[in-house]
């Protein structure tokens, strides 16, 4: 598993949770970046990182469409 090379940054309060999620099923970056355009978001490697990283803000639909696929409740994204 790669590591994160820089800190988290303070911009959402829902990256660290979508990355701990995600890996725990499983699912590369990659694979995950492809199911979320599919669900209809335009979203690149580049936001996606950056959204993990708590690097920028996520919209409602990102984190919808992200809940959906992560087969979770929106809540549990922002668990602290």
């Amino acid at each position: 598993m790669k590591l994160r090379k820089k800190e988290y940054g303070n911009y959402n309060l829902v990256g660290k949770n979508i990355e701990r999620i995600r890996k725990e099923k499983g699912i590369k970056q990659k694979d995950f970046i492809a199911q979320i355009q599919v669900m209809g978001c335009d979203m690149n490697a580049t936001s996606y990182s950056k959204l993990e990283g708590q690097l920028r803000n996520a919209t409602d639909k990102e984190i919808y469409v992200i809940a959906k696929i992560l087969g979770v409740a929106m809540e549990e994204l922002f668990d602290i």
